[in-house]
């Protein structure tokens, strides 16, 4: 606090040149201050989810700081390099901005209740501020300050250039009509944008736990209609909207295809799959998968399509097991028109614990802290996918790790979801769908080549001589869907990170350990960002 008091009315360069002795008292410690207490909360039982983020950065943090320490060109002396990393490192840790609110609710009965809210702001080294809204009986500052600071992270490690966000609204959305739901959403909405928590350019929500597209699209309504009246891009203050809202193709299985492109990745990885007993390919793999809602749904689909056997699902009411196999599709129909999965035909009911059982790949897409000190030794998966955010706490994080077994940690695992957001903000700022300019053109120049290559081969040979397109390309030749470009697009993102997180974690000799390797991305490209920035008003 001193420190950062002393620079609103200094420059930086000036209170590390001038002034060593200040400067050196407040960056004695740095980010290590807290290192000690953290890992002692963060190892407990159940610990608090913001102090289980600021232990994967405690851990992080050191081969993050000698990598920015050799990556910065300056005239400046080692150790004002030194104090430098270490102020920018300890910035990043608290949020930036927490919003708390109450707000009266008459409900259909005349009740009066009031409703409790919160909105953080982890970082602005990037602007908007990206993240979900949740509705939950469970919802608390410390989890919303959490998840907020999942979402930077998150962000840096895919390329998308948002600071981390996060929301959260503490209702039980079964308790609530229809009409309920809509005047908490809209009223939710005006009190973020009053307080500056809400914009286009300042802070983009989306979708989450217990909310969807229909909550979105009063968001974005009520923001149109109130704050953002004479703000042409006022549809780009939320993401996850309906398509007719400006919503994007391809957002509502995006989480659960980014789960599949990042687990892939890594299993289609000889060098990994050595490390962990496996051969390489998902072709074959037994899952396991824990939650069949949106994520776990879309992540059953694109792990059966990739040849796959999901042979148990846990949900909150009931779990299923079929050695053989279990098609997803079916087992949608099947939740859809009971309401659960238990009586499942294409499976039999289980009271076992099937996070416990004999698998290869494990995705929890459900809740957090599910996979503890207590039950992190029984686990026999070779390969945990985090679907979910913080399903596994440190203490079993360790015991994974020692055990050899390869965690795709959630700040890459499930960034499929904030990647195709990206996309669909940029859609709402350029206010025209994907492809709808080169749609006509695409196909018009496809047609040319092929007649091209038919009228010089009759040039050549005499009588006519068909071009024939495979049924690939004629499906290619009309140019490609926003859908097309949204999947291509998240593909990448996913291939790309993962090959960046490959490479920190072979240069820092991590084996197993991707989360420390995905935060030390995560850490030095927030960090070198915010150097290259400088600091404003400090």
């Amino acid at each position: 606090n001193e420190y950062k008091s002393y620079l609103r009315m200094l420059s930086l360069k000036h209170a590390l040149t001038r002034t060593p002795l200040v400067a050196a008292r407040c960056f004695s410690q740095g980010w290590r201050s807290d290192v000690e207490e953290v890992q002692k909360i963060a190892l407990s039982d159940d610990p608090p989810f913001s102090t289980i983020v600021d232990y994967y950065f405690n851990k992080a943090a050191p081969y993050a700081e000698k990598a920015l320490l050799g990556s910065i060109k300056s005239r400046m002396s080692s150790e004002l390099k030194e104090r430098l990393v270490q102020g920018v490192l300890s910035d990043l840790k608290p949020c930036n901005a927490v919003l708390s609110l109450s707000f009266p609710l008459r409900r259909d009965n005349g009740e009066i209740v009031t409703i409790h809210g919160y909105r953080a702001q982890h970082s602005h080294h990037r602007t908007p501020c990206k993240g979900g809204v949740r509705f939950s009986s469970d919802v608390h500052e410390d989890e919303v300050q959490a998840l907020a600071k999942l979402m930077t992270y998150k962000c840096a490690v895919c390329d998308v250039p948002f600071g981390g966000g996060k929301a959260g609204i503490k209702i039980n959305p079964r308790e609530y009509s229809d009409m309920e739901l809509e005047k908490i959403t809209r009223r939710f909405t005006v009190e973020l944008a009053k307080k500056g928590f809400l914009g286009p350019g300042l802070d983009v929500p989306a979708p989450d736990m217990g909310t969807g597209e229909r909550e979105m699209s009063w968001m974005a309504d009520t923001y149109k209609n109130t704050i953002g009246t004479e703000d042409l891009n006022s549809h780009a203050c939320v993401t996850g909207k309906p398509i007719v809202m400006g919503g994007i193709h391809g957002r509502t299985s995006a989480t659960g295809r980014g789960v599949y492109h990042s687990t892939n990745i890594f299993v289609e990885d000889p060098e990994y799959m050595d490390m962990v007993g496996l051969i390489p390919g998902l072709s074959g793999k037994t899952c396991i998968l824990q939650g069949f809602g949106n994520v776990g749904l879309h992540t059953a689909r694109y792990f059966h399509r990739a040849g796959a056997k999901i042979i148990g699902v846990i949900e909150w009411d009931g779990s299923i097991f079929n050695p053989s196999g279990i098609d997803p599709k079916a087992l949608e129909d099947w939740k859809l028109e009971k309401g659960t999965i238990k009586g499942f035909p294409g499976a039999s009911d289980t009271e076992e614990n099937l996070l416990e059982a004999e698998c290869d790949i494990l995705l929890p897409c459900a809740l957090e802290k599910v996979i503890t000190k207590y039950n992190a030794a029984n686990i026999k998966a070779k390969v945990i996918a985090e679907g979910a955010n913080g399903p596994i706490t440190p203490a079993a994080d360790e015991i994974l790790i020692k055990n050899n077994k390869l965690v795709i940690p959630d700040i890459y695992c499930n960034s499929g979801g904030v990647t195709v957001s990206y996309f669909e903000w940029l859609k709402n700022l350029n206010h025209v769908s994907y492809g709808r300019l080169t749609f006509k053109y695409e196909f018009d120049s496809n047609k040319h080549l092929l007649e091209s290559v038919q009228r010089s081969l009759e040039s050549r040979f005499s009588g006519k001589i068909p071009v024939t397109p495979t049924p690939e390309f004629e499906l290619a030749m009309g140019g490609a869907s926003e859908k097309d470009i949204v999947h291509s697009g998240l593909s990448y993102t996913m291939e790309r990170s993962g090959r960046k997180i490959k490479e920190v974690a072979q240069q820092n000799n991590l084996g197993v350990d991707l989360r420390t390797a995905a935060f030390v991305l995560a850490l030095h490209k927030i960090s070198h960002n915010i150097i290259m920035a400088g600091f404003t008003f400090t």
